[in-house]
């Protein structure tokens, strides 16, 4: 679409946003490089339901086409909703399935990942995705045919105003060149047609756009009658006053400083004069009604767009905004399946085809869109079943989170003690997790671990109170005398290290109990 010639002879180049019926004046009268006309900014309710019609009947699409562009260029919610939306998709990386596990199956499916790998394929998705504004797009494979097998070299989007549709059945698309001005069936394997479905029945009205474009109509009434509205009661009257005794050359004085204030917000007047700024009023409720009529108007528009509002605007509860966005992710999967359908059936197919021939089967692109998952919720739920002796994979729950599993020798974190004893720190490095079920062999080897670790342990632990004994005996010349001297030396004797080691070992065991008898 480089070029066509007019009714000289000469060629001219088609730009983007040209109107079909622009180049048929250009083609008939000689007029070149016809300039896009602006649909939007002219709309009117009247304006607006000949489009639609129009593109119904095939007398008009480049309107509606021209209509659905500018509103995604001139409507900011609309383009941040829709971008939203393809985005949703087209920010997947694809897999590639292969038919079945037959050797040949499996060597198509190899050789359809390595065009599904190429940087091209997430712009790709998103030229497709464009579709779902205008209710379909088209994208033209560009084959590089100097080398085997032939793959796509790059793609390149068409612009949908040179799409039309048969005059005879309407269901056909067509697509206008320099070779037919008025549209041609698109050629075999050389285009991928993606027709995004939000309804039944024909692709001319399935678009996006149709739905939001009274919306965008009503909004852009408001925008405008608002910036009226500021303008009338948003800036202060500026009131001179002179006196009865002022000449002219005053009286023009005290204008010139009142329209001085409105550009420069100060002026200079003589002392007699006087100037006041009597702040208007808020027009009876009108400084909340337009923002409220747009606010409503791109509610609307959200609706349309992601099926729902909550995770799009503001005033939505955490709660809310969770139910709606599984929603937003039913349509997302949605997006995804037909997308998957239009790649499979216009690239896939046709690269399989060109080199390898027909095939019984060919291999499936997926676009699998991931569901969030509320993990304080999985966590709250799932600990109890552990502790009832479900089997959890430590794996599976370590890419739940995005986490690494611990390798040998590694430095983790180590859980706190949450119910040890207050005021007694805690003397060893082992930790038991009670919450674990374990078999009868295994607490047996923790309470063996445990006595051997109490036993190491023990001369340290026990100097406090056991020297001041040893050397009592030592010092004493019979049983009688050692006995005697006991009741003194209790007074001195300290065993708060002892007492702390013992009550962490009794809670440690009172734990491997608790478990056994659960």
């Amino acid at each position: 679409m480089s070029a066509i010639l007019d009714a000289n002879g000469k060629p001219f180049k088609i730009e983007p946003g040209v109107m079909a019926e622009d180049i048929a004046r250009a083609y008939t009268t000689g007029v070149r490089n016809p300039r896009p006309a602006s649909v939007a900014s002219t709309l009117t309710p009247q304006r607006l339901a000949g489009i639609l019609r129009s593109v119904i009947d095939g007398n008009d699409p480049e309107a509606y086409m021209t209509l659905a562009e500018e509103i995604e260029e001139r409507d900011l919610h609309y383009s941040a909703q829709l971008r939203t939306r393809k985005l949703a998709v087209a920010a997947i990386a694809p897999t590639v399935e292969a038919a079945s596990d037959d050797a040949n199956d499996l060597l198509m499916a190899e050789r359809a990942r390595e065009i599904m790998n190429d940087d091209q394929i997430p712009e790709l998705f998103f030229d497709l995705l464009d579709g779902l504004g205008k209710g379909l797009a088209l994208v033209q494979i560009l084959w590089d045919t100097k080398s085997t097998p032939w793959k796509p070299q790059d793609y390149k989007w068409v612009d949908p105003r040179y799409l039309r549709q048969d005059q005879e059945t309407l269901q056909q698309i067509l697509l206008i060149s320099e070779d037919a001005p008025t549209g041609a069936p698109l050629e075999p394997y050389k285009f991928i047609l993606h027709t995004p479905r939000s309804k039944s029945g024909s692709v001319w009205r399935n678009g996006l756009a149709r739905l939001v474009a009274v919306m965008y109509m009503l909004k852009s009434f408001t925008i405008r009658d608002w910036w009226a509205f500021a303008e009338v009661f948003g800036i202060p009257v500026r009131i001179g006053k002179y006196g009865a005794n002022a000449s002219t050359d005053d009286i023009s004085t005290l204008i010139n400083a009142i329209s001085r204030i409105a550009s420069d917000a100060g002026a200079v007047i003589p002392e007699s004069m006087k100037i006041e700024l009597i702040e208007t009023a808020k027009g009876n409720g009108g400084n909340t009604l337009f923002e409220n009529m747009a606010r409503w108007c791109d509610e609307q528009v959200s609706k349309a767009v992601l099926g729902q509002t909550m995770t799009a605007d503001n005033g939505s509860s955490q709660s809310q905004a969770t139910v709606h966005n599984e929603v937003r992710i039913d349509i997302a999967k949605w997006d995804a399946r037909q997308l998957e359908s239009s790649v499979n059936e216009y690239l896939i197919k046709p690269y399989i085809i060109l080199n390898w021939g027909v095939q019984q089967r060919y291999p499936k692109v997926r676009i699998k869109v991931p569901e969030p998952e509320d993990l304080k919720m999985l966590v709250e739920s799932i600990t109890p079943l552990i502790d009832r002796g479900l089997k959890v994979s430590a794996s599976e729950m370590a890419d739940k989170f995005g986490l690494s599993l611990v390798e040998d020798g590694e430095e983790t974190l180590q859980p706190l003690q949450s119910v040890a004893m207050q005021g007694y720190p805690i003397a060893t490095n082992r930790r038991i997790a009670i919450n674990r079920v374990m078999s009868t062999a295994d607490a047996d080897a923790e309470i063996d671990a445990l006595i051997n670790e109490a036993m190491s342990e023990w001369e340290q632990v026990a100097e406090e109170f056991m020297n001041p004994i040893t050397e009592l005996a030592n010092k004493s010349a019979s049983y009688e005398e050692f006995a005697a001297g006991l009741p003194a030396l209790q007074e001195q004797l300290g065993a708060e290290q002892f007492i702390a080691q013992m009550a962490q070992y009794m809670f440690q065991l009172r734990g491997l109990g608790d478990n056994q008898d659960g």
